[in-house]
């Protein structure tokens, strides 16, 4: 175990020396790192959407109108936009394990203190602070990750990345009942008190690299400046913003959009959002092992799951009845989140393992803009036409945009 945040064996500042992918493939360790970051993903990605299983209840309680609905989740995006551009950059100065943990311990308190919240105002300004809090945990992976996982990298980014979508589950199985029976604000103080405690545990026991690596020497601010003109993370950052776009904007939605449009209650709305959190959960492995495969493209697989995610909102939107909400949804739950772990692999292949984490952290920082602005963008749709389809084809608008983005990726990236 390390004995400060920014010991030698930090994988923070730099170049990471040669060792061979069998050295690092047969540690069991690695799967301990990845459990780590998985779950903390998990908890803050709960944190995150756990607003949104219960907007229309408690939006009602606190005087929000329908438009307004959406707006914790816009700040909380805004403030995890500012933070992944510095995160991502301290995660390579300071090492994952340093980052990981200066994301959750905030983050706790943050959430804990969001179920005090009784005005818009201070509603939106700590969302605002978790969303600041949150910024590094997705930089920290992104870090870690490419450190212990080489030739199966896409399948630990598909296994990393079902924490986004289990947690859509576990928020929407558990938030809205848990909040009947004992209230929203506590439900909010107890993923609070569980994410606090996660960041003790990555404090103590989350390792940035094998120890056999010697310690790197430190990236320079040109060489992290330089990723800003590459050409193929410029491209994969726009094709992931139009994808979040959907993904966060369906995810603050989809509950909402159901009670309102259909009268369908929330704890049945949060349960055909959990059948949507599994097919992602399904997909994202599946995806991510496919793409590691000899001889498979992973932007024809990008292009490929975006396409599908398009259509089956543009499906999504034309159910009207709860037995169709439960068919369509864990079929576009899988395209939905799917597209998703073949990105961020090609994300970490275009930069290098050495610059890792600034380059997740600037990339998802375009990313996130959209997660920022769509759920804004359809309440104001939603509350200006009352039209479920035409909420969807808005969301929709998003992953045709990366699509037609991910034709301009280089055919030829090389995987690390």
């Amino acid at each position: 175990m390390e004995k400060n945040l920014t010991s030698s064996g930090d994988a923070s500042c730099g170049a990471w020396p040669v060792q061979s992918a069998a050295e690092t493939e047969t540690s069991a360790y690695r799967w301990v790192a990845l459990f780590i970051v998985w779950a903390a993903f998990l908890l803050s990605y709960v944190d995150r959407v756990a607003w949104s299983t219960v907007a229309a209840p408690v939006g009602a309680s606190l005087g929000l109108n329908v438009a307004m609905l959406g707006a914790f989740v816009t700040a909380f995006y805004a403030g995890y936009v500012i933070a992944n551009v510095i995160g991502g950059a301290l995660t390579d100065l300071l090492g994952g394990r340093a980052m990981m943990t200066l994301a959750l311990l905030p983050l706790g308190v943050f959430t804990f203190f969001f179920g005090e919240t009784r005005t818009l105002t201070t509603g939106i300004a700590i969302q605002l602070a978790m969303g600041f809090a949150a910024g590094a945990d997705y930089s920290a992976g992104m870090k870690i990750i490419p450190a212990w996982f080489t030739r199966d990298r896409g399948r630990a980014m598909g296994i990393y990345t079902t924490a986004t979508s289990l947690a859509v589950v576990l928020a929407n199985a558990i938030v809205p009942s848990f909040s009947a029976q004992h209230g929203w604000s506590n439900a909010f103080r107890m993923l609070g008190v569980v994410t606090f405690a996660w960041g003790i545990v990555s404090l103590l026991f989350l390792k940035n690299r094998p120890t056999s690596d010697q310690s790197p020497t430190r990236n320079s601010a040109k060489e992290m400046l330089g990723l800003l003109r590459n050409r193929n993370l410029i491209v994969l950052a726009i094709a992931g913003c139009g994808g979040l776009w959907a993904t966060v904007g369906f995810g603050a939605w989809g509950n909402a959009l159901m009670t309102k449009q259909y009268g369908i209650s929330p704890v049945v709305a949060g349960s055909i959002i959990a059948s949507f959190g599994i097919g992602a959960v399904i997909a994202k492995p599946t995806l991510g092992w496919i793409s590691d495969l000899p001889g498979i493209s992973r932007r024809l697989m990008s292009i490929l799951c975006l396409i599908a995610f398009a259509f089956m909102l543009l499906v999504f939107g034309m159910c009207s009845t709860t037995t169709q909400f439960y068919v369509v949804a864990p079929i576009l739950g899988a395209f939905s989140y799917g597209y998703l772990p073949v990105l961020m692999a090609q994300i970490s292949d275009a930069s290098g393992k050495r610059l890792a984490g600034a380059s997740a952290g600037w990339t998802n920082a375009i990313w996130q803009t959209g997660s920022a602005i769509s759920p804004l963008a359809v309440g104001h749709v939603y509350g200006g036409t009352h039209s479920f389809m035409l909420a969807l084809l808005t969301l929709a608008i998003g992953p045709v945009v990366g699509m037609v983005a991910m034709l301009f990726v280089s055919k030829h990236i090389s995987r690390e």
